[in-house]
C-alpha cells in the first residue's frame, strides 16, 4: 500500500514538474514567432542599404537580424524616408526603426531609444581642390549641403550666415558637392568615409571628423513593450562577441566601448506640442508655408508660360506634312509622358553637370532654372497634345476660306485657326496648370524651398507630421481652387456667346 502511495505521489509529482517547465518554456518564448516592423532608410551605407540583388545590407541590418536571433523574434524590414521615420513611430505604424538614428534629446521627448548601439560623430566633407575650408569656423557664409532631419542639419544651422540645403538622403547631399553647387557637406563621418575608401567618390575629402559626439540608437514608440526586447537582444550580441563579429566585417577595427543606457532615458514631451492644439501648430507654420507656396506659385508660371511657347511649337509641328520632323515631335512626347517627372528632375539637375564634368567641362545648375527646366519640358509634352487636338478641332473649312482670301498657311494658323483652337484649348490648359502646380512638390528632391520642403522641414523639427502636412494640403487646395477660378473665368470670358449669357449683352 506504502509503496502504491510512493509511486503515486512520484507520478503526481512529476506531472507537476514538467507543467511548470512547460508553462516557463513557454514564458522564455513568447516572443517567439513575433514580428517587430523594422523602419529604416537604404540609403546610408554602410550602416544600411540596398545591394547589386536589391537586398538589404550594411551594419545596422546585419546587427538588427543579430539581436532578433538573441531575443526570440523576426523582423520585417520597411523602408521609409529618414524624415518620416520618427513621425511613424509616434503613430505606431511601425514597431521600431534603426537608420542610424542619433539620440537627441528632442527625439527622446517622442520616441524611446534603445542603449547605444553605434559612436558616431560629424564630419565635414569638401572638394580635393578646396584650400579654403580647413575646419568649423571656415564654413562661415559658405553653402552646405546636407540630409533633411538630421544632426548634421541642426549642426549648420549655427554657422553665421550659411546658406544650407536639405536633401532627402546623403547621397543626394555628396553628389550635389561633386557638382559645385555647395562648398561642403556635413554629414555622419563613418557615412562619408565609407563612400571615400570605396572609390565610390572622387573628388572629396575630409577636412575634420567628429564635430560632435553622437550616438545611435534603435527607436521605439513611448512606453512600447518592444523596448525591452530589443535592448535584451542587444545586450546579448554585445556579451556574446557578435557585435564586434559584426563591426570588425564592416570597419575592420575593433568596436569602442558603448553606455549601457541611453542618455535621455526617461525624456517626457512636456514643452509646448503638448499646450499647443493641432490647429495653433498649423498657424505657427503658416507663415513659413506661404513663403513656399509663393515659390510653388513662381515655379509653376514659369513653367506653364515656358511650357506653352514650347508645347504650341511641338504641336504644331506634330501636323507637320514632313514625316521625320513629326516623328522627332513624337518621340519627344513619348519619352517626357513616358518616364517619370521625379526621374527627369534627378536626370537634369544630378546627371547633366556630372556627365558634364567627366568630359572636362565646369557646369552646374542653378535650383531654380534646373525646376523650370525640367517642369517646362514635361508640361510641353502634355501640351503639345492639347494644341495638336485642339487644332485639329477646328473644321479644315476655316483653313481653304483663308487661303481663299489669300492668306499663306502661316499667316492662316497665326490670325484664324490658333485663335479659335485656343479657346477651345481653355479647359485641358487649366487641368494642366493644376497638375503642374501639384508637381512642383517633385523639387523639393534637389533641395528648392516650395511648398512642400518647407513642410519637411518643419517636420523635421517638431515631429508633427499630421497637423503640418494637413496645413501643407490645404495651402495646395486653395491654390488649386482659385487657379480653376481663374481658368473658369478666363474661359468664360474668351467664349463669345458664355461671355453675352453672362453680362446680358
Amino acid at each position: 500500500m506504502a509503496k502504491f502511495s510512493f509511486i503515486r505521489w512520484l507520478h503526481l509529482f512529476l506531472v507537476i514538474s514538467f507543467s511548470c517547465l512547460l508553462l516557463v518554456s513557454c514564458a522564455i518564448n513568447s516572443s517567439a514567432g513575433k514580428t517587430l516592423r523594422v523602419a529604416t532608410e537604404p540609403a546610408f551605407p554602410p550602416f544600411e542599404f540596398k545591394g547589386q540583388g536589391g537586398e538589404l545590407q550594411g551594419f545596422s541590418i546585419d546587427l538588427m537580424n543579430a539581436i532578433a536571433t538573441a531575443a526570440n523574434f523576426k523582423v520585417n524590414f520597411q523602408s521609409l524616408p529618414f524624415d518620416g521615420i520618427i513621425p511613424a513611430l509616434a503613430a505606431k505604424t511601425v514597431d521600431a526603426a534603426i537608420s542610424s538614428i542619433t539620440i537627441t534629446e528632442e527625439r527622446a521627448k517622442t520616441v524611446s531609444f534603445s542603449r547605444p548601439y553605434f559612436k558616431a560623430g560629424l564630419a565635414i566633407a569638401i572638394r580635393t581642390d578646396n584650400q579654403d575650408i580647413t575646419g568649423f569656423d571656415s564654413l562661415k557664409n559658405k553653402k552646405i549641403a546636407v540630409q533633411i532631419g538630421t544632426t548634421g542639419a541642426a549642426k549648420a544651422k549655427s554657422i553665421p550666415g550659411v546658406q544650407i540645403r536639405s536633401f532627402d538622403s546623403a547621397p543626394l547631399a555628396l553628389q550635389e558637392l561633386l557638382n559645385r553647387n555647395v562648398d561642403a557637406v556635413i554629414n555622419d563621418a563613418p557615412v562619408t568615409l565609407y563612400a571615400i575608401n570605396t572609390g565610390n567618390l572622387q573628388g572629396i575629402k575630409v577636412v575634420q571628423q567628429l564635430l560632435t559626439e553622437e550616438f545611435y540608437g534603435i527607436a521605439t514608440a513611448k512606453n512600447s513593450p518592444n523596448l525591452a526586447l530589443i535592448n535584451n537582444g542587444l545586450d546579448r550580441v554585445l556579451k556574446n562577441g557578435t557585435y564586434s563579429q559584426i563591426y570588425q566585417k564592416w570597419f575592420k577595427v575593433e568596436p569602442p566601448l558603448l553606455p549601457t543606457k541611453s542618455p535621455f532615458e526617461n525624456q517626457n514631451n512636456t514643452g509646448a506640442p503638448k499646450i499647443l492644439t493641432s490647429i495653433g501648430v498649423i498657424l505657427q507654420a503658416l507663415p513659413s508655408l506661404l513663403q513656399g507656396a509663393l515659390v510653388t506659385l513662381q515655379l509653376t508660371i514659369l513653367s506653364v508660360v515656358f511650357g506653352l511657347i514650347g508645347g504650341s511649337l511641338i504641336g504644331i509641328v506634330r501636323l507637320s506634312h514632313i514625316a521625320s520632323v513629326r516623328w522627332v515631335a513624337r518621340a519627344y512626347v513619348d519619352f517626357f509622358r513616358g518616364t517619370p517627372l521625379l526621374v527627369q528632375i534627378f536626370m537634369i539637375y544630378f546627371g547633366l553637370p556630372a556627365i558634364l564634368q567627366e568630359l572636362g567641362l565646369t557646369f552646374t545648375f542653378d535650383r531654380l532654372t534646373a525646376g523650370v527646366i525640367a517642369l517646362s519640358l514635361n508640361s510641353a509634352a502634355y501640351i503639345a497634345e492639347v494644341v495638336r487636338a485642339g487644332i485639329q478641332s477646328i473644321e479644315t473649312g476655316q483653313a481653304e476660306a483663308a487661303q481663299s482670301l489669300g492668306l499663306s498657311s502661316i499667316q492662316t494658323m497665326i490670325y484664324v485657326i490658333f485663335p479659335q483652337a485656343f479657346r477651345r484649348m481653355i479647359p485641358p490648359l487649366g487641368n494642366e496648370f493644376i497638375s503642374l502646380l501639384k508637381d512642383t512638390s517633385l523639387v523639393s528632391v534637389i533641395g528648392f524651398e516650395e511648398l512642400l520642403r518647407k513642410g519637411q522641414l518643419i517636420v523635421a523639427d517638431n515631429y508633427r507630421a499630421f497637423e503640418i502636412y494637413a496645413g501643407v494640403a490645404v495651402v495646395y487646395l486653395c491654390l488649386t481652387l482659385l487657379s480653376s477660378q481663374a481658368f473658369s473665368r478666363l474661359e468664360v470670358w474668351m467664349n463669345p456667346v458664355k461671355s453675352q449669357k453672362k453680362y446680358g449683352t
